[in-house]
């Protein structure tokens, strides 16, 4: 299996980590990696081995705001790509800081869609 690029996925709802990580890594190709603690994955992010990462916002310890701040000063390029069931969260400052806003729950062909596109897409480009 050719693996499509390397994920970093941050959700702390078992569930949904569940649901990414099959739909990414087997339907996907994706090489997933995840974890539950904001402050794990900026850690792993600091590693500087991925393609892309997909977060949701509304975890214990860090606002997604704050965990979105923090990856763009550990990896700038690196796309990040916001899950969440909390549309009110959707702030504008929030969205001007990721590359992607989906509303769970996801549809696998947009959740596939996504990262595709974003671990695709040129650094820098929008």
């Amino acid at each position: 299996m050719n693996i499509r690029g390397r994920i970093l996925l941050i959700e702390d709802d078992p569930e949904a980590a569940l649901f990414a990580v099959t739909v990414l890594a087997k339907r996907g190709q994706f090489e997933v990696t995840h974890t539950a603690d904001p402050a794990v994955a900026l850690e792993l992010a600091a590693d500087g081995c991925w393609d892309l990462v997909v977060t949701d916002v509304d975890m214990p310890g860090m606002t997604g705001l704050e965990l979105v701040d923090a990856l763009r000063r550990i990896a700038p390029a690196l796309p990040v790509a916001v899950l969440t069931a909390h549309v009110h969260l959707r702030t504008p400052e929030l969205v001007s800081r990721t590359d992607e806003f989906l509303t769970k729950p996801v549809r696998i062909d947009q959740l596939l869609a996504t990262a595709a596109a974003l671990i695709g897409r040129p650094a820098g480009q929008p």
